[in-house]
């Protein structure tokens, strides 16, 4: 299990400077272009189109990212009453399910690269599969996440709370804060040190 965390760690890591490297070339893209055009009447011509293939790829990083941190859109409504063990097979279901929707993306994603690798794109002259291969990308990144987190619903012992835990709105999240804020700090540190937090 130690690996794995480590695993999963360094993955995290990379999938995090991924992210950051592919928004600054793309700020320095943009940004670099602006004051060229309008200090010194010239551009860089493969700059809007670099800007919008990294734009691409940041965005499916990002998705990636978010599944791993189970920070996507959901409802749990109906989640929240279920028993424990109710709970484990709606999730299991509706995550192999997803598997099956990750596989279709990756079968399609393969078939359009493949038939993509000869066609290049007009201003940069990449591959347009440096495209077609997000697909690919996230669907493979995403179907380990899922395996992993079936897996983890299965044989951890009380992981199917925390899997299936949506995030609170942004209005519970301020009430929270501003709860905390305004409660006095012997109350607070008292509610700690007694398991209530």
């Amino acid at each position: 299990m130690e690996l794995l965390r480590r695993i999963g760690k360094l993955l995290d890591t990379t999938l995090n400077v991924l992210m950051a490297v592919t928004l600054a070339f793309m700020c320095i893209l943009v940004f670099g272009n602006v004051v060229l055009r309008y200090g010194f009447n010239s551009g860089i011509t493969w700059s809007e189109e670099m800007s919008r293939f990294l734009f691409i790829w940041m965005s499916f990083f990002g998705a990636i990212g978010a599944l791993k941190d189970n920070d996507h859109l959901g409802v749990d409504t109906l989640l929240r009453k279920l028993p424990p063990r109710a709970k484990q097979v709606v999730f299991v279901i509706s995550n192999v399910i997803v598997l099956y929707v990750l596989y279709l993306l990756l079968d399609g994603s393969w078939k359009i690269t493949l038939s993509s690798i000869g066609s290049r794109a007009p201003a940069t002259g990449l591959p347009m599969a440096f495209i077609y291969g997000t697909g690919l990308v996230v669907s493979i990144g995403m179907g380990i996440i899922v395996l992993f987190h079936i897996y983890q619903a299965l044989f951890r012992p009380g992981a199917i709370d925390e899997l299936t835990k949506m995030k609170e709105s942004e209005e519970e999240i301020i009430a929270v804060a501003h709860s905390e804020e305004t409660e006095p700090p012997q109350e607070r540190k008292q509610g700690v040190v007694g398991g209530e937090r």
